[in-house]
């Protein structure tokens, strides 16, 4: 597993760039192969560590963003939420993992929920820049909103984050 660790604004202790590679052998190695990229980014707010960990394996990315006192324990409770994501969506990403990792992991069985669909919504779509979209969206009282972007023509998403910034979903095409 590849791991990069990147610190904004503070410094980052070698002892902790150890225990998080220990860490995520141990608990992610099950799930991801040896080519998985872990990203771990690491920023001080009001006093806690903040930990966003995010992990890519074939065209798939787990992310996790948790807060702690400590760096360690924001890290694990990073590790566990992806862990829960994996087990919430076992048969969707089951594919997607190593063929070992559900192996010794799930003795119990897990109950397997369909998300129903209860509303299609179809709409028109005119181009608009971002301050625009952002507008519309505030003003339909929306956490996010489709659109297409008057200079690129692609179609966008812009979503309001936790911290009450905006961030912006472009589609790269492979």
């Amino acid at each position: 597993m590849k791991m990069t660790i990147t610190a904004k604004k503070m410094q980052i202790p070698q002892n902790f760039t150890e225990y998080a590679e220990e860490r995520l052998n141990s608990r992610l190695n099950k799930f991801f192969g040896d080519e998985a990229e872990t990203k771990i980014t690491m920023a001080n707010h009001k006093n806690l560590i903040v930990i966003e960990l995010t992990v890519t394996y074939n065209d798939m990315i787990y992310r996790a963003e948790q807060s702690a006192v400590d760096k360690e324990d924001a890290l694990d409770a990073s590790i566990d939420k992806i862990i829960r994501q994996i087990r919430k969506n076992k048969t969707r990403v089951e594919k997607k993992l190593k063929d070992t990792a559900f192996k010794e992991m799930f003795a119990e069985p897990i109950a397997e929920s369909d998300h129903e669909v209860i509303r299609h919504k179809k709409f028109i779509m005119h181009p608009m820049d971002l301050d625009e979209a952002i507008l519309q969206m505030d003003l339909l009282g929306h956490t996010f909103f489709m659109f297409t972007n008057a200079n690129t023509g692609e179609v966008n998403v812009v979503y309001k984050r936790a911290d009450g910034k905006y961030a912006v979903l472009e589609p790269i095409y492979e």
